[in-house]
């Protein structure tokens, strides 16, 4: 159960996330036409190719999902999205915004912005206003679809539909839209502190070590490792480090590395999630 601040900071969250799509859609996407992926996407398709009335196609097509994620996430988060979503409809019903612009380049890109903006601090405010990754997390507990995998061919189904109902060119458009969007939406939930992994091979593992836990306050994990290289394949036992930090504390790491050994081979990915042992922490609403 979450304390009255917390659950006002969802409320919030939720309010504005509904806002910032209100503006997407109503300021960028359907006066120009334009369309977004997912059950937004679907939503906006039927809307121009059928008149009926956009409010009422997010709360219908969207209700569905709704419905599934009381049973495969938690009732809490039904409730919330139930809440978002009429939220979302009256406001788009309601609400009017006066077109920002009709540069098509910038309706695309701005428009996913808002929109994602918008799904994302929704989902900070632990709900949803649209449906879609309710559907992909049930189908890949289901299947060998990962929810990655099935958002992606949802999408091209949707855009595949739009090119064909509509024309190509909005199509490839609104894709951008989709593009922009998706990356708002990471960037809201993970912010610009997407933790990193960074690996370290080194001769001076030990020292890289030190230097780490001390200068940086971090864990770090130590791998045995053999390294092959030449014609004939030379193996040569080697310990790498391994070390989880935030994106802004990359360069540090670096630094510090490189004060012990200018040499050693580095690289780095990004890593979705992590819990536990010695990261920094985020608040998560």
């Amino acid at each position: 159960m979450k304390s009255p601040s917390a659950e006002f900071k969802s409320l919030f969250y939720v309010i504005l996330g509904v806002m910032s799509a209100t503006v997407g859609l109503r300021s960028f996407l359907i006066p120009n036409g334009f369309f977004d992926g997912g059950v937004m996407g679907l939503s906006l398709l039927l809307n121009q190719k059928t008149g009926w009335n956009l409010s009422v196609l997010i709360a219908l097509l969207n209700l569905p999902f709704v419905l599934l994620s009381a049973r495969q996430i938690s009732l809490r988060f039904a409730i919330r999205s139930v809440l978002a979503i009429f939220l979302l409809s009256l406001s788009v019903h309601f609400l009017r915004f006066d077109a920002v612009t009709a540069d098509r380049l910038l309706v695309s890109v701005f428009g996913g912005v808002f929109l994602g903006l918008g799904i994302g601090l929704t989902i900070r405010g632990s709900a949803v206003i649209d449906g879609t990754e309710i559907l992909a997390i049930t189908v890949s507990r289901q299947s060998s679809f990962t929810v990655g995998d099935f958002i992606a061919l949802f999408n091209f189904g949707v855009f595949s539909l739009v090119a064909l109902a509509v024309d190509l060119q909005t199509a490839m458009y609104s894709l951008l839209t989709y593009f922009a969007a998706s990356r708002t939406v990471d960037f809201v939930i993970n912010g610009i502190e997407e933790y990193m992994g960074v690996t370290i091979i080194s001769n001076h593992h030990e020292r890289i070590q030190h230097r780490i836990a001390h200068e940086l306050g971090r864990g770090v994990t130590i791998y045995k490792t053999e390294g092959g290289y030449g014609k004939t394949g030379s193996r040569e036992e080697r310990k790498a480090v391994f070390c989880v930090l935030t994106r802004l504390e990359v360069p540090r790491l670096l630094l510090e590395v490189e004060k012990e050994d200018p040499k050693a081979f580095v690289f780095q990915h990004a890593i979705r999630d992590t819990r536990g042992g010695m990261i920094k922490k985020r608040s998560v609403h």
